[in-house]
């Protein structure tokens, strides 16, 4: 397997550089037969906007998202780092599909909804006590975030490890990697992380304002700003292409087995690592200072 951008190497990094009518939503369910087997395949011809790729699932995406962050901040619960920088990137896409951006726009937007959803299952399956259901960087990510474990720095990357070194390879290689004319679907993942860079210096101000002051404090060792963010988002989202690309590439079900035991591995070693990184030391008073302040400021937005 190829190297891996460590939260070490990262830190390193750092410090080295200079619908119609009033009627409510149906209920959001559903979803659960796509994760991970991913039985329910992409045809744009469906009448179910999910399954079609079109933009009322994206929209439907938001508002679970929202729904499930709502929840979070209010009670200043440290899984709320990560669902607030979630919600803002699906924000950002939704504006962007606007108008032509993508190859495939639909596909994408199939991509879009079908990844939320893993993220939704372990956090669900996390939240109904089914560790078994867990993958392991997920819970590592949850466990610290419930032990009050790390800095909010630490909460993001944790849940950015689990969702993109983790989830995103399972899930691109479910959907598919080429487009039926054998084109490689490449160019549109690539084409996210333009998204990425437009938002990630708001969340990181977002996250400061509500959450944690301390997190856009580049005094800190295990603190990052908008650039260190949108640089550990494109190196982590092309391992994920290229994990995905070796489960494909596997010959024989017992060599994707081991393809896919590797990216566990290799995301649960990572989100070990920034847990390390990124933990409150001895006697600092751990997260207090930011939980007196997410009480009164968590609804700045």
């Amino acid at each position: 397997m190829k190297a891996k951008l460590s939260l070490v190497a990262l830190v390193v990094f750092v410090l080295a550089r200079p619908a119609a009518g009033a009627a409510e939503d149906p209920p959001f369910v559903g979803w659960t037969s796509l994760v991970p087997a991913l039985s329910i395949p992409y045809d744009a011809t469906s009448p179910d906007d999910c399954i079609a790729g079109r933009a009322p699932c994206v929209d439907k995406t938001v508002r679970e998202m929202t729904r499930r962050f709502d929840q979070l901040a209010s009670s200043c619960d440290h899984d709320a780092v990560f669902s607030l920088t979630y919600l803002r990137v699906t924000e950002e896409y939704r504006r962007t599909i606007e108008t032509p951006f993508f190859d495939d726009t639909p596909f994408v937007n199939y991509e879009d909804t079908v990844f939320a959803h893993y993220y939704f299952a372990a956090y669900d399956a996390w939240s109904a006590g089914d560790l078994a259901d867990v993958p392991p960087a997920w819970r590592i990510a949850f466990a610290a975030a419930r032990d009050h474990k790390v800095s909010a720095s630490g909460n993001l990357l944790l849940g950015i490890n689990a969702h993109v070194q983790r989830d995103l390879p399972f899930v691109l290689y479910g959907i598919g990697l080429v487009a039926p004319d054998g084109t490689s679907r490449k160019t549109d993942h690539d084409r996210v992380n333009e998204i990425l860079n437009r938002v990630a210096d708001d969340v990181i101000a977002e996250t400061a304002r509500r959450f944690d002051p301390a997190v856009d404090d580049t005094n800190l060792p295990t603190s990052f700003d908008d650039f260190t963010l949108f640089q550990t988002l494109v190196a982590w989202r092309e391992s994920a292409w290229r994990d995905a690309e070796a489960l494909a590439a596997a010959p024989t079900p017992a060599a994707r087995a081991e393809v896919a035991a590797q990216i566990e591995f290799d995301a649960a070693a990572e989100a070990s690592a920034i847990v390390t990184g990124t933990g409150y030391p001895p006697l600092s008073g751990g997260s207090a200072a930011r939980d007196a302040y997410c009480a009164i400021h968590h609804d700045d937005a």
